[in-house]
Formats: structure tokens, C-alpha cells, sequence
């Protein structure tokens, strides 16, 4: 059997303070708790640490040795947990982060400069996965998804909602003509997602009532790619707000279909493997990416 902390700081405690009695009175324990886990101790390690007269104890040798080694591991306890007490006030170490591309280009990365000022002792390695990902297996901190979270193994923390529209550039709908519509999709190019497969069904209502769920013509696993495909005018996307909020402002994209189109929201959301103590470094970045985004409304 291993020894204990509390073992070595009862007898620790025993002898800064001289005897079993006193040494109670600072742990807040009986004495015959105390004269026991002396007894458990000495048992586990085999051999007497204190010798006890009718008026004091005394270390034997192999006592002396040992409360040199125990002072020393009580001592980097203390010091272990001043450590993370720090931490927690001031969040360090390394940080690994994922998500999309089109989030950590549009939403992570103007935020950072603001977090580095903010925590300067968090190191950052930023990665983006278009699909999901495990966490545990890519040693992965935090990853921020979009749409709906099958993985129960996962806390969630809500981060804001973005809507999707139908887009496509003026010179596109110029050469090609606008589609007045659902069904004259078919006529059209239509940019898409290699997967996941949901990602392809657009907010526009099939008979059904089952959102239309399109073919694309051309397949990136990127939206960041897709964007980029509408821009240069090769055919229609469906994308979400917060990577096109200024592709629509300047007209670079124009929405296509508006009167047919339904309001999906897509949720996002922080995620993390379910952890007793969350590291401060992952509390404080998804803290700070809140209330960023808190302020700047991701369906615009």
C-alpha cells in the first residue's frame, strides 16, 4: 500500500509541534485519528519513525531521513497548487484550438489580437478541420461547430446563431439569368459540399415540407471555398451570414430566391470533453469569444 499525503502530514505535524496531542489540535483531528494514521504509516513503510516516552517523542534515524522527504513533497504540493491557483487567475500554457475555416478566418481571428492583450501567457495553436473532429485523438482543447452536436461525450456551450442564404454574384446572375424559382435551380450551377451531406440541404421547402436537398454541380469541403467559387461568378452557394455580412454590404453577393427562402438558424457552439475543473486557459478564450460575438450579432 502507498502512503498518503494526510499520513506524512500528520507526522509531519507531530513533529513541529512535539507530540500527538498538540499536533491533533492543528489538524482538527482526535487524537487517536492522529496516533493511528502514525500507525498506518509506520506499517506501510515498515519501520518506527518516532520513539514514544511517557514525556516526548523522538525521531529515530530512519524518522529523520523520511520527515526530510516528506517536508519536500509537502512542500511541492504547496507549491503545485499555488501554481494552478495562478493560473486560474492568470490562464497559461498552450492552447489548441479548431474549427472551420470560414470560422477561425471570419470570427476567430479579428478576436485574437483582443485576447492576446487580455492573457498574454496563453499560447495559441489554431487549427481548422472542416469536418469534425476527436478531440482527444487531435489533442484538441476547444472546438467551436456549427449545426446540430450529435457527440454526447461533449459539454456545449451556445455561442450565437448564424443564418444561411442562397447567394450569387451580379456578374453570375448577369450571365446566366436569376432564378425566379426552386425549380429553375435546375438550369443553374450549383456549388455545394463534399460533406457533410446536411450541409447541401438549402433553406427553401420542398413540397414536403423537407428543406430542398441540392446536387451540387461543383463540391469543395470548404465553405470558405464555395465563398470564394460564388465570388468569382462560377454559380450559386448557400452560405452563412457571418462570412458574407460584407460580401453582401458591398454587392459582391446578392441573396437569390429571398421570397422562397425559410429562416434557418444554424447553432454554434464552444465544445469541450466533459472535465470536472475546466483549465482556465479554455474557460477564458470562450469567455472572451462571447462576449466578442455577444456584441457583434452573427445574423446581419
Amino acid at each position: 500500500m502507498k502512503i498518503t499525503l494526510d499520513e506524512m502530514q500528520a507526522f509531519v505535524a507531530v513533529v513541529d509541534t512535539g507530540s500527538i496531542t498538540a499536533a491533533s489540535e492543528w489538524l482538527g483531528l482526535t487524537v487517536s485519528a492522529t496516533s493511528r494514521t502514525l500507525g498506518r504509516l509506520e506499517e506501510k513503510l515498515q519501520t518506527t519513525l518516532l520513539r514514544r516516552t511517557t514525556r516526548r517523542l523522538e525521531l529515530t534515524e530512519e524518522g529523520c531521513a523520511f520527515v526530510q522527504q516528506a517536508r519536500a513533497i509537502l512542500a511541492s504540493v504547496d507549491t503545485a497548487e499555488e501554481q494552478m491557483a495562478a493560473r486560474r487567475s492568470r490562464p497559461a500554457g498552450l492552447l489548441r484550438v479548431d474549427a472551420s475555416s470560414p470560422f477561425m478566418l471570419h470570427l476567430l481571428v479579428p478576436l485574437l489580437a483582443g485576447f492576446r492583450e487580455k492573457f498574454p501567457d496563453v499560447e495559441l495553436e489554431l487549427i481548422s478541420n472542416e469536418g469534425f473532429i476527436d478531440l482527444i485523438e487531435k489533442r484538441t482543447d476547444v472546438a467551436f461547430r456549427i449545426g446540430a452536436l450529435k457527440d454526447s461525450t461533449l459539454h456545449a456551450r451556445p455561442i450565437g446563431k448564424t443564418r444561411i442564404r442562397i447567394l450569387a454574384s451580379p456578374a453570375y446572375l448577369k450571365r446566366q439569368g436569376t432564378p425566379t424559382t426552386p425549380g429553375q435551380l435546375e438550369q443553374h450551377v450549383l456549388l455545394g459540399f463534399t460533406q457533410p451531406e446536411t450541409l447541401n440541404n438549402w433553406p427553401l421547402r420542398e413540397p414536403d415540407g423537407s428543406n430542398l436537398r441540392i446536387q451540387p454541380t461543383i463540391a469543395a469541403s470548404s465553405g470558405e471555398t464555395l465563398r470564394h467559387m460564388a465570388l468569382a461568378g462560377l454559380g450559386l452557394a448557400c452560405l452563412s451570414d457571418f462570412m458574407t455580412r460584407e460580401d453582401r454590404s458591398n454587392g459582391s453577393l446578392v441573396p437569390v430566391l429571398s421570397k422562397h427562402t425559410v429562416e434557418v438558424r444554424q447553432p454554434i457552439n464552444a465544445v469541450y470533453y466533459r472535465n470536472t475543473a475546466l483549465a482556465a486557459r479554455i474557460m477564458c478564450f470562450v469567455d472572451h469569444v462571447a462576449e466578442v460575438l455577444g456584441k457583434s450579432p452573427l445574423e446581419t
